[in-house]
């Protein structure tokens, strides 16, 4: 046991000098007793130096398991935002590798972290860092009018194409596709304001995203309210795919399906 503790302070001093309250919180409420490992190897990161649309930004990350073992849960940690947990995918059917690429909010200035877990308990993480306006994304009016918004609550359009240029490097590309899922959804902060009335909206976003592949299940991502309004959620699927099928459920009870047959590659 005590060689164990040595190494795992040894790992935990090489990582990047990881800063912050906010990061601190939430490692000591996920993993409490596990050593954070160092995961520059085998996850890349593709997030802005700077948001163009504090309200809609792009994260995206492509992790890699190392030889031998088998990807279980991605987490994604945006660290300064109201709930930094902000985007969790738990494999089913675990995998070498994994694409995902999502809408967010950034409510300011922030470190994130997208975090690996591997079947065998291991934990690797990456930092990353982008730079906002500062203008408070989580607050920030609803760009449709709250009620408009109901009408088409839950709608998916589903689309599958080969792989991003770039996110399939690592000699992944040929075995995976990407599934892009928009998702009509106001996704309230609990932050926000009615500009009419000048209450507050209650919070509602998604909770839960189910995806199916021919029959199976395959992934189930939760989100929070770091989730931009109408997002779109991108993550990698087997090539041979064959059909797709979502269902989503909101913080309110809300359940919505989507189906979509692939045609060959």
């Amino acid at each position: 046991m005590k060689r164990f503790l040595l190494s795992a302070a040894l790992i935990c001093a090489a990582l990047p000098g990881f800063a912050g309250e906010g990061w601190d919180a939430v490692t000591a409420q996920l993993f409490p007793d596990r050593a954070l490992l160092d995961g520059t190897e085998m996850i890349s990161i593709d997030a802005p130096y700077r948001t163009e649309n504090d309200t809609r930004t792009q994260i995206a990350a492509m992790i890699h398991a190392p030889q031998g073992m088998l990807l279980d849960k991605i987490t994604l940690v945006l660290d300064e935002n109201p709930m930094p947990v902000s985007a969790v995918f738990a494999l089913d059917v675990p995998q070498p590798g994994f694409f995902f690429d999502v809408t967010m909010r950034i409510n300011g200035p922030t470190p994130l972290h997208v975090i690996a877990e591997t079947t065998d308990g291991r934990v690797w993480v990456k930092e990353g860092h982008v730079k906002t306006s500062g203008t408070g994304a989580c607050a920030a009016p609803p760009g449709t009018d709250p009620a408009a918004a109901l009408a088409t609550l839950g709608d998916m359009g589903l689309e599958v194409a080969r792989l991003s240029p770039g996110s399939g490097g690592l000699g992944l590309s040929a075995r995976l596709r990407q599934l892009d899922v928009d998702i009509s959804h106001p996704s309230h902060s609990g932050m926000q304001m009615d500009q009419i009335t000048l209450l507050y909206i209650p919070m509602r976003y998604v909770e839960t995203l189910d995806i199916v592949l021919d029959g199976a299940g395959y992934v189930d991502m939760t989100g929070s309210i770091s989730l931009s309004e109408n997002p779109r959620v991108g993550l990698s699927v087997p090539s041979k795919t064959r059909s797709v099928d979502v269902t989503l459920t909101d913080t309110k009870g809300t359940v919505t399906h989507a189906h979509k047959d692939l045609a060959a590659f």
